[in-house]
């Protein structure tokens, strides 16, 4: 979706992968990330690779990739490059959530080896920043499209509805049918993205919808779609334990730029039903 907006504003896209294997560049090898970056010369840089877990397996890659790739992204700016400006993703799960929403000023904290990875980032683009490179943080909170695979709660939802609504006699296990997040698009959050970076007022911002829903209320809107009810399609994982309770933006600075998200809860659940 940021490659599309981009292209879209007749700007050239040079697209790295988390893994060598995927590109040329390996975001933990810094004379790798620095020659690309010296051979491009690129107005903006977005860093936005990372595993999307907070199990620890994970620690070892996120580090190189979240951690180190920043550190190695922001130095080759300062070495190759320093008038680009660098947008750095951030995560709604590295702040104190005590179940109120949350913006850019609550405090850190490292709840897990995947926050932990992302605060360590911050950190270091506010240092770089303080020695005048142009970087941004977008703390993103929940977003989600058709381009989702199942492994995320929203699109297993959605495919199984629709299987189900073929004749699909499966059962889904679910934990935390109340726990409540954002249904944001992807596309919307980008538009989020490009609007911090166009601007020199503000450097880092939450970047989310504000609105709560339940997984509960994604089941009901999805089923509802294929004319299902839900409950005779859904148990109980008894063994869940949530992370959270509520996950929700306080996404006043960002709408402050002139951002406001475009899809709507339905909207989103409709393009995921298609």
């Amino acid at each position: 979706y940021l490659a599309k907006l981009l292209e879209g504003c007749q700007v050239a896209v040079t697209r790295v992968g988390r893994k060598a294997a995927e590109g040329d560049t390996d975001l933990s090898v810094f004379d790798s990330v620095a020659t690309l970056i010296k051979t491009v010369q690129p107005d903006y840089i977005f860093h936005l690779a990372a595993v999307s877990s907070v199990s620890h397996q994970y620690i070892l890659e996120n580090h190189q990739t979240i951690c180190t790739g920043t550190i190695h992204i922001l130095e080759a700016v300062k070495q190759v490059c320093p008038a680009a400006k660098v947008f750095i993703s951030g995560s709604a799960l590295q702040f104190k959530n005590d179940g109120q929403p949350i913006s850019e000023k609550n405090p850190f904290e490292a709840r897990d080896a995947y926050s932990l990875c992302r605060i360590q980032s911050v950190l270091s683009a506010r240092y770089y920043r303080s020695l005048g490179i142009r970087t941004y943080v977008g703390y993103f909170f929940n977003h989600d499209s058709p381009l989702r695979s199942e492994r995320h709660m929203t699109s297993k939802i959605a495919e199984a509805a629709k299987r189900i609504a073929a004749g699909s006699q499966e059962q889904l296990m679910i934990g935390d049918l109340e726990a409540t997040k954002e249904y944001t698009f992807a596309g919307d959050v980008v538009n989020a993205v490009w609007t911090l970076v166009n601007q020199e007022a503000v450097t880092e911002a939450v970047i989310g919808s504000g609105t709560g829903y339940s997984i509960a209320d994604w089941l009901e809107v999805c089923f509802g779609m294929v004319g299902k009810n839900w409950r005779d399609h859904v148990v109980p994982d008894e063994q869940f334990v949530s992370g959270y309770r509520q996950l929700i933006a306080d996404p006043s600075l960002i709408r402050s730029l002139g951002w406001k998200p475009a899809v709507d809860f339905k909207q989103l659940a409709q393009m995921m039903m298609q």
